[in-house]
């Protein structure tokens, strides 16, 4: 992984996947519903989709990276965010432990669901961004956060979450999948292009420029 800010962020190969499953691919990895038990692993995948410059931005130096992970965790677990285990698609290892994450919701949804995420950051770590810009509007289905474990990459993973995101698209009908790419990751951008996604605009999040893709 690039340890520079994106929203979505692994280059590997691999087979389609229905997001109808749970499905089993060949590397004894199931693609299956978030379940509010994932909580601290979807929270630490989600983290590393941010990269660790990002997660700081939002937590700042007076607090550590643990103290953002208990806090995504709380968000993970509820049903009403953004980063909630019911907007997750997981790969799950033979042990049924997620060692892969999509996290994608209605555009439309945005301002809802994101809203729990300012209020936690401004309580619990002081820091007001409530005019944070806006990362997906009406008309896609936003692909908020995508990662995998370092251990499980270059196993098609990723692009067996990104393909069930798109059916997820499709199965809602909330539009063409979408999500931002970090201008500084070329790798993360020919993946996704390698799936069908096409630069449709620019965006800025977490204080980095960002190429905003859509699959359509």
């Amino acid at each position: 992984m690039e340890n520079r800010a994106n929203k979505v962020n692994f280059a590997e190969s691999g087979q389609s996947i229905s997001a109808a499953g749970p499905e089993n691919m060949q590397n004894n990895i199931t693609i299956r519903p978030g379940r509010p038990s994932d909580a601290p692993e979807i929270a630490t995948l989600i983290m590393q989709a941010m990269s660790e410059d990002c997660c700081r931005y939002f937590y700042g130096d007076e607090y550590t990276a643990n103290d953002f992970h208990r806090l995504m965790c709380d968000l993970v677990a509820r049903q009403d965010t953004q980063y909630s285990y019911l907007n997750s698609i997981c790969a799950a290892d033979e042990n049924d432990r997620t060692v892969g994450v999509v996290v994608c919701y209605d555009g439309a949804d945005l301002h809802r669901l994101r809203r729990p995420f300012i209020d936690s950051v401004k309580r619990v770590f002081g820091r007001d961004f409530s005019d944070l810009a806006d990362e997906t509007a009406s008309g896609e289905l936003y692909l908020d956060s995508l990662a995998v474990e370092p251990a499980h990459r270059g196993q098609g993973i990723a692009k067996s979450l990104l393909r069930a995101a798109v059916a997820k698209a499709r199965a809602t009908g909330a539009g063409p999948a979408g999500l931002l790419v970090d201008t500084n990751n070329p790798n993360a951008e020919r993946l996704y292009k390698s799936v069908g996604f096409k630069v449709v605009g620019s965006n800025v999040w977490g204080g980095h420029p960002m190429k905003h893709m859509q699959m359509k």
